[in-house]
This record gives C-alpha cells, sequence and structure tokens, in this order.
C-alpha cells in the first residue's frame, strides 16, 4: 500500500518508519528543507532505540522516501497520516494551525479516493474541522479517520509494531476496510483494533493520558503524605501495585511528569472541559501538583545547606524528561536548573543523550560534562532527576571523592534506603525516611 506521512517529528518519523517494516511505500513530507536533506542522508534528528535499524533498512529498500513537496508526496497515496505538531496555546488549548492549513491544502491537490488519519493528539471535534477544511477545495471523494498514537518515548518502535490495541474513529466502512488491512500485520497476536465514532476516539487519547497522569501524581501525593507521617512510600507502592484493579505501573514515586505528552493533553482535556461548562477539577489538582512536584527538591536542599545556596555547585544527573530519549520538553531538570540558577548556584550536568537539547536551550547558563563523574568534579551536591541505567549502581566511593559533601538528593529513588544508610552518605529521597550520612 501507498503511503503519506506529512510531518517528520516524532510520532510522523516512528510512524513512516515502521509501516515501511511492514512491506508498504512511505513517503514522508515536511516543509523543513534541512532536515528532509538530513533524512535523506540517513540522520535521524531524534534518539529513539531501535529506530535506526529500521530507518536504515527501508531507506536502502526504497520503501521510505522523503521529500518538502506536498504534492509529490500524496501523489498515489491511499492513506494519508497528518502527524503535525498541536502545541498548547497560552490558555491549554491545543493550536490545530498546522494540521488545519495541510488539510485545506490537500483538498485542491487530491486526485482520488483516499483516508486522511489524524495521527496527531487534537481535541474533540478536530476530523469534523479536518473534514470540512479538505471538502472546500476537493473535488474526489475521501473520508477522515481518527487514530491516535499511544507510543511511550524511549519504547516507541516497540509499541508501534506491538500495539496494545488500536483505535479508529471513522464514520465510514470504506475507511474502516483501509486501516483493518493495514495494521493487520500489526495485531496478527491477538490484540483489538477498537473501532468507534471519531469523537471518542480523539478523546480516548487525551483520557488515557490524562489518567495516567493522575495515577503519577496521586501517588507523588501519598509520598509526600509518607514523610509528614513516617512511612515509606516503597511499601506503600508494593502493597497497592499488587492489587490486579490497579497495577503496578505507573506508581513510581518521584518529581512530577513531564514529555511531550502528559503536560500538553492534560492541559489540553482541561481546556475542553471548560470549553464545555464541566468543572474537570481532577485535572486541575493534577496540573498543580505536578508543577509543584518537580522542585520537590529544592526545599530539601536550601535546609541542608542552611538557606545560602550562592555560590555553590551542584551536579545533576539526567536531563531528558525520562530515560532512552533526549527530549527535555517539559522535563523536571528544567524546573530545577532554573530554581537552582536563581539562587547563584553552578550547576554541573550530565545526560547521556540530551546535552545537545540542553546546550541549544540553555547555552552556557550551566556546564555540560563528558560523563557523570565528571560532573562531580568540586560540587557541593549530587541531585538526581532522570533515573537513567546508569545511574542506578554507580561506584559510591568515587562520588565521594569527587563531592565536597556526601550529600545525594535522589528525584527517581534510584537506591534502597537501607543500603544507603551504609555509604556514610547524607541521602534524601521522595516518600521515605531521610539517611543522616
Amino acid at each position: 500500500m501507498k503511503i503519506a506521512v506529512v510531518g517528520t517529528g516524532y510520532v510522523g518519523l516512528v510512524t513512516g518508519t515502521c509501516f515501511a517494516e511492514t512491506g508498504n511505500h512511505v513517503t514522508c513530507v515536511d516543509i523543513d528543507v534541512k532536515k528532509v536533506e538530513k533524512l535523506k542522508n540517513g540522520i535521524i534528528p531524534i534518539y529513539e532505540p531501535g529506530l535506526d535499524v529500521l530507518f536504515e533498512r527501508n531507506i536502502k529498500q526504497e520503501r521510505l522516501v522523503f521529500t518538502t513537496d506536498l504534492v509529490e508526496g500524496i501523489k498515489g497515496a491511499k492513506i494519508i497520516f497528518l502527524a503535525l505538531p498541536t502545541p498548547p496555546g497560552e490558555d491549554g488549548s491545543a493550536d490545530l494551525q498546522y494540521v488545519l492549513k495541510v488539510a485545506h491544502d490537500l483538498g485542491p491537490i487530491l486526485e482520488d479516493y483516499a483516508v486522511i488519519v489524524d495521527k496527531s493528539t487534537v481535541p474533540v471535534g478536530t476530523a469534523d474541522r479536518v473534514r470540512d477544511a479538505i471538502a472546500k477545495g476537493a473535488k474526489v471523494p475521501f473520508d477522515v479517520v481518527s487514530n491516535p498514537e499511544f507510543l511511550r518515548e524511549g519504547v516507541a518502535v516497540e509499541d508501534f509494531m506491538k500495539p496494545d490495541r488500536v483505535v479508529i474513529g471513522s464514520s465510514s466502512e470504506r475507511a474502516n476496510k483501509i486501516m483493518e488491512t493495514l495494521y493487520a500485520p500489526l495485531v496478527r497476536q491477538g490484540n483489538p483494533v477498537i473501532f468507534m465514532d471519531e469523537k471518542s476516539a480523539e478523546l480516548t487519547k487525551y483520557a488515557a493520558n490524562s489518567f495516567l497522569a493522575t495515577k503519577i501524581t496521586f501517588m507523588n501525593e501519598i509520598a509526600n503524605l509518607c514523610e509528614k507521617l513516617g512511612a515509606d512510600v516503597d511499601a506503600v507502592r508494593r502493597g497497592i501495585g499488587t492489587d490486579s484493579r490497579i497495577g503496578k505501573r505507573f506508581l513510581f514515586a518521584g518529581i512530577g511528569y513531564g514529555g511531550s505528552c502528559f503536560p500538553k493533553d492534560v492541559q489540553a482535556l482541561a481546556k475542553s472541559s471548560k470549553d464545555a461548562a464541566y468543572d474537570f477539577k481532577i485535572l486541575t489538582a493534577v496540573m498543580d501538583t505536578n508543577n509543584t512536584q518537580k522542585t520537590k527538591l529544592i526545599d530539601k536542599i536550601k535546609a541542608y545547606f542552611k538557606g545560602d545556596l550562592k555560590g555553590k555547585t551542584i551536579a545533576v544527573w539526567g536531563l531528558a524528561f525520562k530515560p532512552y530519549t533526549d527530549d527535555i520538553r517539559e522535563a523536571p531538570s528544567l524546573a530545577n536548573i532554573e530554581s537552582l540558577i536563581a539562587e547563584g548556584v553552578k550547576i554541573n550536568a550530565y545526560d547521556p543523550e540530551a546535552m545537545e537539547n540542553v546546550k541549544t536551550l540553555l547555552g552556557d547558563k550551566i556546564a555540560l560534562c563528558e560523563n557523570e563523574y565528571d560532573a562531580l568534579e568540586g560540587a557541593d551536591a549530587l541531585l538526581i532527576v532522570t533515573e537513567w541505567p546508569v545511574f542506578r549502581t554507580p561506584d559510591f566511593e568515587r562520588v565521594a571523592s569527587k563531592l565536597k559533601n556526601k550529600v545525594i538528593f535522589d528525584g527517581r529513588n534510584l537506591y534502597d534506603v537501607n543500603a544507603m544508610s551504609e555509604t556514610g552518605f547524607t541521602y534524601y529521597s521522595i516518600g521515605r525516611k531521610t539517611i543522616n550520612g
């Protein structure tokens, strides 16, 4: 099948590459000339484990090609995916200008029937708006489908190739059959393709991410209560996570969620609710709590240094919002760095993948180091922000030899509290007792 994917961001590039891997001919379209040239030359602009192998194989087999020309890109395509940015506006609403602009451009250039698929995360009612925009110039029949993505950064290729479920929002039997054929190679083990109306499909994506964000935030609130009551959040997590009604995932306490999806989608669902004259109180609480949680350890750092942080150096391990990605959008690291710099702190930071993105954003405001131990050199304390595996079993003697003070502020609860008591470190974490070295 011939497919076009408009937009080569995170979702578009993964979508195009993975559909090429199942034997389709995929043309990816983007207006960024420099980006398209890099892609043509085999350079991937994002870090995503496993994507490079599929990308290189399908370019070599000429199943995956790139262009800046929308007319060329969609020529002969039976399915056209819109994988375009929907950034949040100041009021939290999703900005649909890019989606609607392409939809408007598509109408006059469609030469034959095609299924236009909203792959971007969009508010309820977007399929109708896309349909209207295309219809203004279309001379051939077409259908619009909502097919939200459920990709987790760091495991996106696996999520795409082995989806838990595929959600198809469509009112057309013809479009449904085409989409079912497209996804058939990915659901051979019986995972469901769920058909529903377009509005329900659009809401499903927001509901899923908002629920997961709520689950994370609830556990962070439990962690904060644990600190007040002298309980251990890890014990509570194990106690409730073994309940099959709750499950084990998304129950790890920490310094909040970030990334491109959860913050944006919670905001957008809250705005949609407000527009519908519904007060979605839980979402407001989730957003407020998460914003506070991101800098939860700053007060502990201030207390340790008796309120005087000016001139201190803090080593920061982790900049990406989560491991196995270079994405720093809404990353807790940025909120912590901003707070510390405001207190006159110098930052030495290390992250396995995200440092180029941070350098682009912050320039020389912080020092970026070659490895995690270089970041410790002469630092007054260590702050752990991202749970990269490389940080899980450090050489604590080496850490101690480089730090001025044997103190660790762990925003991801990487280390066992009892084991830390034997290292001689003062150790702060989230929702657990403090170890005084």
